[in-house]
């Protein structure tokens, strides 16, 4: 198998990008990507860190982040499930990036930046939700912000309302094949509801 190791021909391979492209990058928040962002519930976080790189899902019943400045969005880390990758790449190496997606459209919009951790007590307060704050919230700094091409939600079909989860193993499944048995899948998942409902802020 031969491999691309070279950028000039990787260039070649596609050719010139077009100024709808590269036009389109801002490096704060216009007035429309500010109103893109603030409809999205949900967003993916990519980080890299000594252990490598990570993506991970982040989500709310309103704004997913909130406006600091045109240039800054803070991002609260509700509960998860305690592996910290996300966090410890942002300690290690703050390269960010986001990828905001709104149910029904195509597109999406993407922000790449640099990340911190906070736990700045005021903050924190600004998310509280029935008397609970976040441990901590990533600050983003932007450095630029642009839609993404929409092919790809198109070629999935993404948001065509389709239950196509039938048959996929369950978490609980997956955790009593990992583990030899030691976690008993059919509890974890019976007890998952429960415990996420409690414990989603």
């Amino acid at each position: 198998m031969e491999f691309v190791s070279d950028i000039a021909v990787l260039e070649a391979l596609y050719g010139t990008p077009g100024p709808a492209a590269t036009r389109k990058v801002a490096q704060r928040l216009t007035p429309e990507y500010r109103r893109w962002i603030m409809a999205s519930r949900f967003c993916v976080v990519s980080t890299v860190g000594a252990q490598g790189a990570d993506g991970s899902p982040r989500g709310d019943d309103g704004p997913v982040v909130m406006e600091l400045d045109a240039r800054t969005l803070a991002l609260p880390d509700w509960r998860g499930n305690n592996r910290l990758d996300t966090l410890r790449n942002i300690v290690e190496d703050g390269r960010v990036a986001l990828m905001f997606m709104v149910p029904g459209s195509d597109n999406a919009v993407r922000v790449n930046g640099q990340a911190r951790l906070t736990t700045d007590a005021g903050l924190r307060a600004r998310f509280e939700r029935a008397g609970r704050q976040p441990a901590t919230v990533i600050v983003i700094r932007i450095h630029e912000i642009y839609t993404q091409c929409a092919r790809a939600m198109m070629r999935a079909g993404l948001w065509a309302g389709q239950d196509q989860s039938a048959g996929l193993p369950t978490v609980g499944e997956i955790l009593a094949a990992m583990t030899d048995g030691d976690i008993d899948g059919a509890d974890y998942d019976r007890d998952w509801p429960e415990r996420a409902a409690s414990s989603l802020w």
